[in-house]
């Protein structure tokens, strides 16, 4: 028996797969070089011509420039472009704008924006309260939990996803962009967040210190309550203080100018959304490194404490694809979210496969397929933009599809940015639909028991 044991142990300390690593030395750097052959004329060109331009200019593909129109079958109008400035809230901006163009037709009014910066406010202020629940919740583990290191590495930050937009305006209504305009700090937010983040680490600490030491928890809660009283002073004084109660009437197309009336933000959110339940909608993500038909959720990822985390259906991208044409040829906008950098033209506004052509330049082939990028972190969603258009061959088919983007109007093509129905498959990766045009089969998959994933996987 002792023998046995022996052996086993011995075949378990014997590691089933190692590779002993190999240092470069000098016979192989030879063989290295090879690839480069300094003394080949062509390669000298592109010597010259790399280190001496732009590499994005080299590589556009001139073959592809001008076969991607700004025509489409079906168009969602628009009147006004957002602008997010140096903020990360496309998130935001994107939910919002999903609903601009039902205000404007309900009210009969040529444009309107609601205010971000009232939603910004409460999202970091919110943020900021999960960020010191989740510090106590964990002050038993280790500073160097991957959990407890989550958590400091950003106590807050600018990002989010359509179901943080879903708690703050579940919780606090919206306002016109007019009840609080935005701000430097609403347009400049690093250093306002770089502030807010510093005394939350320090405030984490220390609640981390009194929970450990034993102090009492009415004590603790009451010094959390006096730390979210200093972060909400820093945000009103960066943003201002959002308003309870506001005042606003607005001009008509025909030129007639409503009653001044007075409303609550959630009050206002009802007047001028009377349709709208936020708990029709339903995010679902294209993630090929994962099952397709599962319910998926993403742990604490949320914003409000009290809220609902981050949750999706992944389905592969033809089903995300037929969601979103009958969305939009029904005149609804979509949230959608991408890799937003991946063959992006921005002299045309274009997003397409063959915008750039880095495999012909270098000599080198370039063949992950999206699964590969997700996993490598190589790709993963960097941008929300709002789904406004598309256009079909003779057949019904996609073939292209347009963003109302959050950068501005001199951005891409006015504001918009067009990008084919390749890139969609390659590179978008979340989309919010109303379930109205969500099939049933894939509306019972809501009734599954989420698969649990951490806030650091490579997908998020």
């Amino acid at each position: 028996m002792k023998r046995v044991i022996t052996i086993i142990a011995l075949l378990l300390a014997i590691p089933f797969w190692s590779i002993a690593q190999q240092e470069i030395t000098p016979e192989t750097l030879g063989k290295i070089k090879l690839g480069y052959n300094a003394n080949d004329p062509s390669t000298k060109a592109l010597t010259n011509a790399l280190t001496n331009n732009d590499v994005k200019k080299l590589t556009v593909n001139r073959e592809n420039e001008g076969k991607v129109d700004n025509y489409f079958k079906y168009k969602i109008k628009i009147n006004g472009i957002t602008d997010q400035k140096s903020s990360g809230r496309c998130w935001m901006f994107t939910s919002l704008n999903v609903f601009r163009p039902v205000v404007m037709e309900k009210l009969n009014i040529p444009s309107f924006e609601f205010s971000e910066n009232y939603l910004y406010f409460y999202d970091i202020f919110e943020k900021a309260n999960l960020f010191l629940e989740n510090t106590m919740a964990t002050a038993a583990k280790p500073m160097d939990d991957r959990l407890v290191e989550w958590y400091f590495k950003s106590p807050v930050d600018d990002g989010g996803v359509w179901s943080s937009f879903v708690n703050l305006v579940k919780k606090y209504g919206l306002v016109p962009k007019e009840a609080m305009p935005e701000t430097n700090s609403s347009n400049n937010t690093s250093r306002m967040i770089s502030a807010i983040t510093t005394k939350l680490r320090e405030d984490g600490l220390e609640l981390r210190d009194m929970v450990n030491s034993g102090k009492k928890m009415a004590d603790i809660r009451n010094k959390k309550v006096e730390q979210l009283s200093e972060v909400y002073r820093m945000l009103a004084l960066n943003l201002g203080e959002p308003p309870t109660t506001f005042q606003w009437r607005y001009k008509t197309n025909g030129d007639t100018i409503s009653p001044l009336k007075t409303y609550t933000p959630q009050e206002f959110a009802k007047a001028v959304l009377p349709e709208l339940n936020l708990n029709d909608y339903v995010m679902f993500m294209n993630d090929p490194s994962r099952p397709y038909y599962k319910l998926y959720e993403i742990e604490n990822y949320r914003n409000v404490e009290e809220g609902i985390n981050w949750k999706y259906i992944n389905l592969p991208a033809d089903e995300l694809k037929a969601m979103a044409l009958a969305s939009v040829k029904n005149n609804e906008p979509l949230y959608g979210s991408c890799d937003v950098g991946k063959q992006l033209n921005m002299e045309d506004g274009t997003l397409d496969l063959n915008n750039y052509d880095l495999q012909s330049l270098y000599g080198v082939k370039f063949g992950m397929d999206k699964k590969a990028r997700i996993i490598t972190h190589e790709s993963g969603s960097s941008h929300g933009m709002a789904i406004v258009g598309v256009d079909v061959d003779s057949t019904g088919k996609t073939t292209k599809w347009q963003f109302e983007n959050s950068w501005g109007a001199k951005a891409g093509q006015d504001g918009f940015l067009v990008f084919t129905d390749d890139w969609f498959s390659n590179y978008l990766f979340r989309l919010v639909v109303n379930q109205k045009y969500v099939p049933d089969n894939i509306k019972k998959i809501l009734d599954q028991k989420p698969t649990m994933l951490p806030p650091w996987d490579p997908m998020f």
